[in-house]
């Protein structure tokens, strides 16, 4: 319950307890130690009482004078302590250890035995033993003592009996209490208001710097190094230290991080513009070798029309990619169809010349190809470039587009290095935008992902030969026909 409550209430409260206890304990030993000597007083007492009888007793025990026996212990019986609660008693014995006179004579008949017997509960010791003066202490605390009576020629003529119950040694509690819990009180009065002032002032530091604490993240750390508390005590200064170290670390990672982020928006704008300027450079080689197509056979009606056609797909394609490259642009395209691979095989041929590259090509066509078209000319242009670029010269590169009823599938394989799919995964998350042939991979990458495809490599195992690499490109086929198989080399 005490350690949830807050520090300027647990300081009084555990100043007042701590006075408490101290004093119940204090009043616990003082108690002990005034019941001891309360018992020793008594002791004292009986025993110079005993003294007192035996001094007096002699001459009448000499003369066997009963009644003044009776009187000496009347008179002197009366100073052992709660005699008149019959708590005390005592008595004058003949040379036999029998009671010749007692202050309570119904419970110390005159002329019954009493040494070497029991009386009230107590065995006494013989005559022989008592020749020598004797203190009994019975189990509950009560006292007995006997002493002898010499006479002048030192021989025993009798025997003084005092008994004493243990009521008599019995402390009042009460009486021992009452001081503690006056003690109490004044600690409890006076100590709760000076715990309660001193706990405001302790935990006043203590309060400021959790209040610093939690305002870190929404105030400026500089304002909330000014609110940190100027401490004497070590222990509360290294706290405020550390905190204050805390925000200092905090301001630099937030400039750092405001830094970071001006660097990373420019590598952002620098990545996308190479990007667009790479897919924009791809198909331009195909479409300068059309240009010059059409000039040098433009009067042949057939290459007029094709070379126009290309021209025109190729133009609209540089349109629609930079377009959906934006991560935001909303681009609305038809499917792919048969004709666009043969666009691309054309676009890509131009390139495959100048490496002495032989390229083939499958379709196989069970459904329609309903993809975006843009995206996956894009993707073919950007994958059969980087193969031919790959197989290096006298090499050979293979494209096959297949459609079923769930995706559409692209295949290029190529005969240059072999590229795993670790391998591509790491020129994919790497941050180095000085690869030209990085952005292509890319950008094939980021198109499998943003339309919910894949773009993998395989295991080397699983290529067929002479070729070497093989990657594979598929988006989802957004409809379902009736199958057809078509082949196209």
């Amino acid at each position: 319950m005490l350690p949830r409550l807050p520090y300027r209430i647990q300081i009084p409260m555990g100043l007042v307890l701590a006075v408490i206890l101290s004093v119940l304990l204090v009043s616990v030993v003082a108690a002990q130690i005034s019941a001891r000597s309360a018992r020793l007083e008594i002791v004292s007492t009986v025993q110079r009482i005993v003294d007192l009888l035996v001094a007096q007793g002699k001459p009448l025990l000499a003369q066997d004078d009963t009644w003044r026996a009776f009187t000496l212990l009347r008179n002197t019986a009366a100073l052992l302590p709660q005699t008149g609660k019959g708590q005390s008693r005592a008595a004058l014995l003949d040379a036999q250890g029998r009671f010749l006179a007692g202050s309570d004579p119904l419970r110390l008949p005159t002329g019954e035995q009493a040494l070497g017997v029991l009386i009230n509960g107590r065995l006494l010791p013989t005559t022989s033993d008592a020749a020598r003066p004797i203190n009994l202490t019975t189990p509950d605390g009560g006292m007995t003592l006997v002493e002898p009576i010499r006479s002048d020629d030192n021989q025993v003529i009798g025997f003084v009996f005092a008994e004493v119950d243990a009521a008599v040694f019995a402390p009042d509690w009460a009486a021992l209490s009452t001081p503690a819990l006056i003690g109490a009180a004044l600690a409890i009065i006076v100590l709760v208001p000076l715990g309660w002032l001193l706990g405001r002032r302790m935990a006043r530091p203590i309060a400021q710097t959790a209040d610093c604490i939690a305002q870190i993240g929404r105030t400026d750390p500089v304002q909330l190094q000014l609110l940190l508390p100027q401490l004497q005590d070590p222990e509360l200064d290294r706290i405020a230290g550390a905190v204050r170290q805390l925000l200092i670390e905090t301001s630099a990672a937030k400039a750092n991080e405001k830094r970071a982020l001006s660097a990373e928006r420019l590598a952002a704008v620098g990545r996308i513009t190479a990007a667009v300027a790479h897919e924009i450079n791809n198909p331009l080689a195909g479409l300068i070798t059309a240009t010059r197509t059409l000039r040098l056979h433009g009067d042949a009606p057939d290459t007029r029309d094709r070379s126009l056609d290309l021209i025109e797909r190729g133009l609209q394609q540089i349109r629609t990619m930079t377009t959906a490259l934006l991560p935001q642009a909303k681009v609305e395209d038809r499917c792919l169809t048969p004709d666009d691979m043969q666009d691309i095989l054309t676009l890509a041929r131009a390139t495959a010349v100048q490496h002495a590259v032989a390229i083939s090509s499958e379709l196989v066509q069970q459904f329609e190809l309903c993809v975006p078209s843009t995206v996956f000319r894009q993707v073919m242009l950007n994958l059969l470039l980087n193969a031919i670029k790959a197989a290096g010269q006298a090499g050979q590169v293979h494209a096959s587009l297949s459609a079923d009823a769930n995706k559409v599938n692209l295949v290029i394989l190529n005969t240059g290095r072999h590229l795993s799919d670790d391998r591509l995964q790491r020129r994919l998350t790497t941050d180095d935008g000085n690869d030209p042939n990085g952005f292509g991979l890319w950008i094939c990458h980021e198109f499998a992902v943003r339309y919910g495809g894949g773009f993998t490599a395989a295991l080397a195992g699983d290529i067929p030969r002479p070729f070497t690499t093989r990657l594979s490109f598929w988006l989802p086929n957004l409809t379902h026909h009736d199958p057809q198989k078509t082949a196209v080399d």
